[in-house]
């Protein structure tokens, strides 16, 4: 875990992902919590659990997964996770200039002056703010 708490969440999640683990554990922040509800949210992951273990908080995540017919899992991984603005280059748009993840059927996760949210939120409300991540 580096000081990019945004990134270490992201590629714990990839990870999981790609290995097919089901869940993965991280550390709870007030910003993992909500990238955490909108990936619930948007149904990307399936269910969240906090867990208090020597007085630190984590969330427990279960990613979902889709089946073919014959109950095996398929090889494509589900999520494709992307990390946007970084540490060292910060990113920001305003509501106009928000990118559309193949042509809105992904989702780009955005900080701004009123909360994290999505890029459909933020265009109905008019906010830009920095683009953390995108999702697909």
């Amino acid at each position: 875990m580096g000081k990019d708490t945004i990134a270490d969440v992201i590629t714990s999640i990839r990870n999981v992902d790609m290995n097919r683990k089901g869940t993965v554990r991280i550390l709870s922040t007030n910003i993992t919590e909500n990238i955490v509800k909108i990936l619930l949210r948007e149904g990307f992951i399936e269910n969240v659990r906090k867990l208090r273990e020597n007085n630190k908080y984590f969330l427990v995540l279960t990613l979902r997964y889709r089946r073919n017919r014959k109950g095996l899992y398929k090889n494509k991984t589900l999520l494709n996770l992307k990390r946007i603005s970084k540490p060292g280059l910060r990113i920001y748009s305003n509501y106009q200039r928000i990118p559309r993840i193949f042509g809105g059927m992904g989702i780009v996760i955005l900080s701004t002056s009123i909360g994290i949210m999505t890029d459909r939120e933020a265009r109905l409300k008019k906010i830009g703010g920095e683009l953390l991540c995108s999702i697909w």
